[in-house]
């Protein structure tokens, strides 16, 4: 049995995604299971348990869908007995359609009818998770009871007990910590715990944002900034290192809660019903939770300007969250 599944295409969906490969995997436990993945995400990966190859795929090189298609159309010769999709972009269809794969199985959107065998309709409400093992159920018809997101951080250190990971970044400014709020939040932390080391991370492009909100903070000499000098796989290790993680929502805090680290994640706009991450040990979701607006899935704040959900966050909560890990003053 060869089998290709198609990730999705952001961080903390194919970090949610790992409890759906770790269940193919137990389904078919003689398969060789390979990945297709974003070139930009292809480091986490190899952190995945279970796969013999992964493929990355870079839109830049496959333009539009006659590039989806070609790129597709190379795997015929691996002669894949089944294909997964778990995106629901026409693209990522084209994708399955050209592979040839004999049995091709996903969500019913976009024409999925046309390029799928196995199409199935996508649930409502569950958390995603959940909705991509609903997919495995549907096609075997067996219930699926053990599901674990879990990335293989690589060899460990004891982990660093005076270490917070603070990640205010995210690509949707409704879910990015405000400026004035995040140095405010620093400035509490930071009189709190006088015993830690507060590193904060980002892609480079998240850089500038990290700087500006680092910028002028008191006990800086307690600030390490590794915003854009981090891959995939080096801050997952980092996070595993560290006694815990204060974090946006965003793919950083799937990262955090699929290596173990204790997790605390201040929702803005999105819905922690469905977006939260899985693994609820060690784990806390903050809500401000009194505005007629909460939850919203908008990637802007239309209504306020700045996400106000996360401008009136109480900051004795997160003390009281981080306190559980970290040494108080």
């Amino acid at each position: 049995m060869k089998i290709l599944i198609r990730l999705p295409n952001w961080l903390g969906d194919v970090v949610m995604s790992t409890a759906f490969v770790a269940a193919v995997r137990e389904f078919y436990p003689d398969a060789t299971i390979d990945v297709v993945i974003k070139t930009e995400l292809s480091g986490i990966a190899a952190l995945i348990p279970g796969l013999n190859a992964v493929h990355p795929f870079a839109k830049q090189e496959n333009k539009g869908l006659a590039g989806v298609f070609r790129f597709g159309k190379g795997f015929r010769n691996e002669k894949y007995d089944l294909f997964f999709n778990l995106p629901t972009s026409l693209s990522s269809l084209v994708m399955a359609w050209a592979t040839g794969a004999k049995k091709r199985v996903g969500f019913g959107k976009e024409g999925a009818f046309f390029l799928l065998t196995d199409c199935y309709r996508q649930p409502l409400r569950l958390h995603r998770t959940d909705e991509y093992i609903f997919l495995l159920e549907q096609f075997t018809g067996k219930a699926i009871n053990s599901r674990l997101v879990k990335l293989n951080a690589g060899n460990l250190s004891a982990p660093n007990n005076n270490r917070l990971i603070i990640n205010f970044n995210s690509e949707a400014e409704s879910r990015r910590m405000p400026v004035d709020k995040a140095k405010s939040i620093i400035n509490t932390l930071t009189r709190t715990f006088t015993g830690t080391t507060f590193t904060f991370i980002g892609s480079p492009k998240e850089e500038a944002f990290v700087n500006d909100i680092t910028k002028g903070v008191e006990n800086y000499d307690r600030i390490e900034n590794l915003a854009g000098k981090t891959n995939l796989a080096g801050l997952a290790g980092l996070m595993a290192n560290s006694a815990a993680v204060l974090t946006t929502d965003s793919g950083p805090a799937h990262l955090a809660n699929s290596v173990g680290t204790p997790t605390v994640v201040l929702f803005g706009a999105g819905n922690e019903q469905n977006t939260a991450p899985y693994n609820k040990q060690n784990l806390t979701v903050l809500r401000y939770g009194k505005l007629n607006c909460e939850p919203c899935v908008k990637n802007t704040c239309k209504l306020y300007g700045i996400p106000k959900c996360l401008e009136l966050l109480d900051e004795l909560q997160i003390i009281n969250a981080l306190s559980v890990y970290l040494h108080h003053a």
